[in-house]
């Protein structure tokens, strides 16, 4: 039985999606890559020949993403590992960010991965395995003030996913969650980035922000690789996987939130009736 496994990964042009791509390439395993761009995929090609299908795609075109899957399973015969990684992030406060930009922010985060999602699970359920790995956020599991609109979109897809694991179980397919915290990727340029408009009053709170962002909170993106393949390669993966040294403010966040619902329960159950 081969150990190779057959990889699609989206928004593979730069970040975390090419370091994956190059890492899964590097160990001898194959990859469908996509982006928006096909000239940001040439240097792949160039460096692995065959082992690559670059392919061209938008995740908001829901068809193009189902036409995308299908030509990377044709292509290769299979696929072992999914890999929603398209994305970006939106900054500013609630009261800042337009409707149209939090719009194209779900399009994007939250339905463009739930079409990578329904485009391959005909396919896995097929084959009966299959692994799908969806690119969350530490700010899908706790907030930071002026990423709301962002940090919703992780939120959102935390939920699609436990759910997912839930329902694909039964037919040999695993999930996992995987929620990084910062690292010192593309992720904060303007590629990856938006920003909404600001009002001032909201400036001091984005100085305060900005003055507790230190170098040192910022991972090293090759440190991810092998924490990503022990996962993928796992026969027990974790549905949840935070990714950085990050699990203390987690745990001290749901810590807080459980004494809260103890605090509270007897009323809760109250309302009941």
């Amino acid at each position: 039985m081969t150990t190779e496994k057959v990889w699609l990964i989206t928004g593979a042009s730069r970040g975390f999606g090419k370091l994956w791509a190059e890492a899964a390439l590097q160990r001898g395993d194959r990859v469908a890559a996509t982006a928006r761009d096909p000239k940001a995929l040439s240097e792949l090609v160039a460096t692995y020949g065959d082992a690559v299908l670059p392919l061209v795609l938008d995740v908001t075109a829901h068809a193009a993403v189902f036409q995308a899957v299908e030509r990377a399973h044709r292509h290769f015969g299979r696929l072992d590992v999914i890999l929603s990684n398209a994305g970006y992030g939106i900054m500013g406060s609630i009261e800042e960010t337009s409707l149209d930009e939090a719009r194209a922010n779900f399009e994007t985060n939250v339905l463009g991965t739930l079409s990578v999602v329904q485009a391959a699970l005909p396919l896995l359920r097929a084959q009966k395995s299959g692994h799908i790995l969806l690119v969350t956020s530490i700010g899908g599991l706790v907030t930071f003030p002026m990423g709301g609109v962002y940090q919703a979109t992780k939120f959102a897809l935390e939920g699609l996913g436990q759910t997912l694991a839930q329902e694909v179980a039964d037919f040999g397919i695993k999930v996992t969650l995987i929620e990084p915290g910062p690292y010192a990727t593309e992720f904060m340029s303007e590629s990856s980035m938006a920003f909404a408009r600001q009002i001032p009053e909201y400036g001091p709170m984005r100085e305060r922000l900005s003055g507790m962002l230190t170098g040192d909170m910022f991972g090293n993106p090759k440190a991810t690789i092998n924490a990503l393949m022990q996962v993928v390669d796992a026969e027990a993966p974790p549905l949840h996987f935070i990714m950085g040294n990050f699990v203390p403010v987690v745990r001290q966040h749901y810590e807080a939130r459980l004494a809260t619902w103890r605090q509270w329960e007897t009323i809760s159950a109250a309302a009941q009736g």
